[in-house]
């Protein structure tokens, strides 16, 4: 309500309803979408219902499904007893999380059923009428990447790669761009998965995608063909608006992420502003993201990283190679 009363204080006199941008103010923003398209005001760039695929666990795992893109196994519960079936249909560990959430809050990796159950049940005490996910989790390597998108033109400006073990927050997580352990087949599969996912939710403006690449372990062979296992790409999870990262990666790689998002919200072509689909090429250099906490300042505060973020503040080490980049990046954190 509150928020509605802001807007009718800044709608003009004339009655014209204002629009309103909501991929720059976190999932904050993200989470007022709904609200906001159901009392009629416009919203620039990705539509509501865009927004609401995206944010929705439910509704994203049919629309990716529908899309023939790798998830994490994994289901949409609504009571104890479907959470721990699932689970036990795809193994511990598994990651649970609800739709809609801010900075990964009430995700946690799960190991046996007793703990699953304690967690759901509060999780559909304390939030009603939202899913709950219970996932696969997928000790893989993790990379995401910040995309820009009119709904024919996708513009992938660089892909981060993850220094830690999958299930930490993206927001404590060591980012290296470009890439240096990712294959050119599992950056191609990435740059596909991003353009196609992109049309298909008919993004217009920013979008961020996390994912996870799973590799057989090549000391195991495999009896039929005599060759080490493939590596799969999944993707974990996508929000339809700006990330953290969006300034990082604007930095590193001169491409001016918000301005472009801006002009394309406004009826701009990505075309006319002289873009076409596809990743750019990386520059030579090394940057490294790394994350500042604030662990020493909280007396019995819990340090271990995990699925909901604890970071409280990021700083960038730049170098022409990956250790001096490092070296950096720890001094400045």
């Amino acid at each position: 309500e509150s928020v509605l009363d802001i807007l009718e204080n800044e709608t003009p006199e004339s009655g014209t309803l204002p629009s309103t941008i909501v991929q720059f103010g976190g999932q904050t923003a993200i989470n007022l979408s709904q609200v906001l398209d159901q009392a009629g005001f416009p919203i620039m760039g990705s539509s509501a219902r865009t927004i609401d695929v995206a944010s929705d666990r439910g509704k994203f795992e049919e629309f990716l499904e529908g899309m023939g893109i790798p998830q994490p196994p994994g289901a949409v519960i609504n009571s104890v007893d479907e959470a721990l079936q699932v689970a036990g249909n795809i193994g511990y560990p598994v990651l649970v999380r609800p739709s809609y959430v801010l900075g990964g809050r009430a995700m946690e990796i799960i190991q046996e059923a007793g703990d699953l159950g304690r967690y759901v049940s509060h999780g559909l005490d304390a939030s009603p009428g939202r899913p709950i996910l219970v996932d696969k989790y997928l000790e893989g390597r993790e990379c995401e990447l910040d995309a820009i998108s009119d709904g024919e033109t996708v513009v992938i400006p660089g892909i981060m790669e993850h220094v830690e073990r999958a299930g930490v927050h993206s927001g404590d997580s060591m980012a290296v761009y470009p890439t240096m352990n990712l294959s050119p087949e599992e950056i191609n599969t990435i740059v596909d998965y991003t353009t196609r996912i992109c049309i298909g939710l008919e993004i217009r403006g920013l979008m961020n995608i996390q994912f996870v690449i799973m590799r057989g372990n090549s000391l195991q062979i495999q009896a039929e063909s005599l060759t080490a296992q493939p590596s799969k790409v999944y993707v974990l999870e996508v929000n339809s608006r700006a990330s953290r990262t969006v300034p990082f990666l604007s930095k590193v790689t001169g491409i001016p992420m918000v301005r472009m998002a801006t002009q394309v919200m406004v009826g701009k072509t990505l075309k006319q502003l002289g873009y076409q689909t596809g990743l750019i090429a990386p520059r030579n250099f090394v940057a490294i993201k790394a994350p500042v906490f604030s662990m020493s300042k909280l007396a019995g505060v819990d340090s271990y990283l995990g699925p909901e973020m604890k970071s409280t503040g990021e700083v960038m080490g730049i170098d022409s190679n990956y250790q001096a980049a490092l070296a950096q990046a720890l001094l400045a954190s």
